[in-house]
C-alpha cells in the first residue's frame, strides 16, 4: 500500500531524510515518533504526493512518485484523508459545510453528500453541531469535525499530523479512541506523534525517527 524505497530527500536548510526503506501494509496502524525536524511531516507530505523525493521512489497505492502524472495525483488524494494539529477548518462555512467540502468537489449528489456527512457526524459525535460555525465548538470538537472531513469519502488511508497536540488530555484522548475506530473500519493510519505515551499505550506498530534515519521499527 504504502513503500519507501531508498528515498533521500534535502531542504535548503540540510536533509530532511535519508536512506529511507519500509513498507506499511493494508489496514496497518503506524506511528512515526521523533522530535519536531526529525522527517515526520516530510515523510507524510510524500505519502500524500505534496512532496517528492531527491532520489529513490515512494509507491502510494500503486502510484509511483518517480513517473506519476500531475492529473494523477488528485486521483491518489482522493483515497487518501490528512488531519494536523491546527485544524484547517474554514471559519466561514458552518459544521455540515467543512465536512462536505471533498465530496462537492467531486461533484458527488446532494442527497449521498446528505447521507455520507450525517453518518460520519454520527459516528464522532458532532451530529448535533453541524448547523454550528467552528467558533461555536471546543477544541476537541473541532477536530473531530476534521476527522469527519478526513474521512468521509471513505479513504484507504488516513494521515494524521500531530492530531492531539493542541488539546487538553480528555478531548486527547476522544480524538484518538476516535481514531482506532477510523482504524478497526477497515482504514490504514500512519500517524505522526512526539507523544511516547501513546506508544506505550497502543498496540501498534511504531517506526522512531532521528534526524531523518529510521533508528527502530517496533513491529507487532
Amino acid at each position: 500500500m504504502i513503500r519507501f524505497d531508498k528515498v533521500f530527500l534535502r531542504y535548503d536548510t540540510g536533509i530532511s531524510l535519508r536512506d529511507l526503506n519500509f513498507t506499511i501494509e493494508k489496514d496497518e496502524f503506524v506511528y512515526l515518533y521523533g522530535d519536531s525536524g526529525s522527517g515526520k511531516s516530510s515523510i507524510l507530505k510524500m505519502i500524500y504526493m505534496d512532496m517528492f523525493p531527491n532520489s529513490g521512489t515512494v509507491d502510494v497505492l500503486g502510484a509511483d512518485s518517480s513517473n506519476i502524472k500531475r492529473r494523477d495525483i488528485a486521483r491518489i488524494r482522493q483515497r487518501i484523508g490528512m488531519v494536523f494539529q491546527d485544524f484547517h477548518l474554514l471559519s466561514d462555512r458552518d459544521i455540515y459545510s467543512n465536512i462536505a467540502l471533498p465530496l462537492e468537489l467531486q461533484g458527488i449528489k446532494a442527497d449521498v453528500v446528505r447521507s455520507k456527512v450525517t453518518l460520519k457526524a454520527d459516528e464522532l459525535g458532532i451530529r448535533s453541531r453541524l448547523s454550528h460555525y467552528p467558533h461555536e465548538l471546543s477544541a476537541g470538537e473541532q477536530q473531530r469535525v476534521a476527522l469527519a472531513r478526513a474521512i468521509v469519502n471513505s479513504p484507504d488511508i488516513l494521515l494524521a499530523d500531530e492530531p492531539i497536540a493542541h488539546l487538553d488530555e480528555k478531548a486527547a484522548a476522544e480524538v484518538v479512541k476516535y481514531i482506532w475506530k477510523i482504524h478497526q473500519s477497515g482504514t490504514s493510519v500512519v500517524y505522526a506523534t512526539h507523544n511516547e505515551a501513546l506508544l506505550k499505550k497502543d498496540p501498534a506498530r511504531a517506526m522512531t525517527l532521528v534526524s531523518g534515519e529510521v533508528v527502530k521499527d517496533r513491529q507487532l
